[in-house]
Formats: structure tokens, C-alpha cells, sequence
């Protein structure tokens, strides 16, 4: 079967997980809540989810958006998330063989849910940053775009970049800009795409978030003092560069390294 053959099961596959994804995004943040129990459920009216008013991104618009026992509206979070894990599932398994898309496939989840968690709680769980950078490392035992040396080099590059960066921080403002939460996720974005991405992921992060900082100081006009949520620039540069790195190695070639004489 050719890769291109595997893009349709793959964005099928991704409409299921972004589902799943979205339990995860609402439940995990809840330090006394469960992403297995209970069940879907109405948050409005409390009745089960039926099987047919579950279905990915279809069963939103034939339920018009709103809950089928009490008509509570639905957040349009739930086709969003679908959609976009559809999609970066059908592009994974377009755009790479099946081996490294199966393992790219749970770290494009984890960063979105990561992405749309931190984006509202401002947090990154532990419980995915950790266990992602034992995968990721692991993972490139198998995988043959990133050796595991590559790997091991991006979570100690990764997570000890960051630091220095917060600690740096720190001294200066005697402030935290930076939590520990994103050193884990830098880590792990080492570990599964290894060190040579890190330039790109610290830059186009930054300066991502220096766009959105400027304009979220002057829609809070608080200044210096506004915050905003690192995790989701980080995360979305990291998907850039997983499908872009070959592009964005070129560019940093031509750019920052001096011709041959």
C-alpha cells in the first residue's frame, strides 16, 4: 500500500483521536478528573452521549450545534479540535512513510491538546510533556529521521535552552516568565525531532509569540506585566517544522551559513 493510500484511513483515524482529544483537553486540567470515567455525557442535562450524536465533526452540524436532550449549545472547540486532527492526520500519512507517521501521529496529538489546554488553563500536564519525551526518545530506535543521539542531544538541548532562558529571566525581572512546563515541552520536541529543529522551534516560537504578546499588551493594556501562554507557539512551530524541516534547513543554509569558497 503507498503512502498516499494511507492519508484517508489517516485523517479518519485523526477525526476519531481529535474526539478523544477533546475529553482530554476539558478533563485533564481537572486535578480530580478522568479522562476514562464517566462517559461523554451533557455537561448541561447530564444524559450519555449516544454513539450517533458522536461521530467527529458530522454530529455537530446535524445536531446544530446544540445538545439533543436540552439543547445546550456546543462549543465549537469540539469540530475545531476534530478537524484539525483530521487533517494532521491526513497529512502525516501523505507526507511521510507509514513508520515515521505512526510516530509522529501521537506527537502532533499531544501538541494539540497541549496547544488548546495551555491556551486556556495555562498550564502544560505533566502527564503528557513527561511520558512524550520516554516516547519520543525511544521512538527513534525506529524512526529513521532522527537518530537516537539526535534525539537524546534535542531533550538535553531542548529542556536546558529553556532553563537557562527562565533562570536568565528570573535574574534580570526577579519575575518568572517562563514555566517549568515549557522545559519539558521543548524536551520533548527534542526528543522526537531532535536537536536540529530546536533553532527553528525557539525562533519561530518567539517570535510568534512576540506578535501576539504586542497585541494582546494592548488589548489588556497592561504592559510588561501581560501573560500569555508560551505552550502553544512552541507546539505550533514544532508542527511547522515536522512538516516543513527539509524547507527550513535549506533556508537556514542559504542565510546563516557562509558560501563555499
Amino acid at each position: 500500500m503507498n503512502i498516499t493510500a494511507l492519508s484517508i484511513p489517516g485523517a479518519l483515524l485523526g477525526a476519531i483521536v481529535g474526539s478523544f482529544l477533546n475529553v482530554v483537553i476539558l478533563r485533564l486540567p481537572d486535578p480530580e478528573g478522568s479522562i476514562v470515567f464517566p462517559g461523554s455525557h451533557c455537561p448541561g442535562c447530564g444524559k450519555p452521549i449516544r454513539w450517533f450524536d458522536n461521530i467527529p465533526i458530522l454530529s455537530f452540524f446535524l445536531l446544530l450545534g446544540k445538545c439533543r436532550g436540552c439543547s445546550m449549545k456546543i462549543s465549537w472547540q469540539y469540530p475545531v479540535v476534530e478537524t484539525i486532527m483530521a487533517g494532521l492526520g491526513f497529512f502525516l500519512f501523505r507526507t511521510f512513510p507509514p513508520v515515521e507517521a505512526s510516530i509522529y501521529f501521537p506527537f502532533a496529538a499531544a501538541l494539540l491538546a497541549i496547544i488548546f489546554i495551555d491556551a486556556a488553563h495555562q498550564i502544560i500536564p505533566d502527564v503528557i510533556s513527561l511520558p512524550g519525551i520516554v516516547a519520543g526518545f525511544l521512538a527513534s530506535f525506529f524512526n529513521p529521521l532522527v537518530s537516537w543521539q539526535s534525539s537524546s542531544l534535542g531533550i538535553l538541548a531542548g529542556g536546558g535552552s529553556l532553563y537557562l532562558i527562565a533562570m536568565t529571566y528570573y535574574l534580570i525581572t526577579r519575575r518568572e516568565g517562563m514555566g517549568g512546563g515549557d522545559i519539558k515541552l521543548l524536551a520533548m520536541i527534542g526528543a522526537f525531532l531532535g536537536w536540529q529543529a530546536l533553532p527553528f522551534v525557539v525562533f519561530g516560537s518567539s517570535l510568534l509569540g512576540t506578535v501576539v504578546g504586542i497585541g494582546a499588551m494592548i488589548k489588556q493594556g497592561k504592559g510588561g506585566k501581560t501573560v500569555i501562554p508560551y505552550g502553544p507557539f512552541l507546539s505550533i512551530a514544532a508542527l511547522v517544522y515536522l512538516f516543513f524541516s527539509v524547507e527550513i534547513q535549506q533556508f537556514f543554509i542559504m542565510f546563516f551559513l557562509p558560501p563555499a569558497s
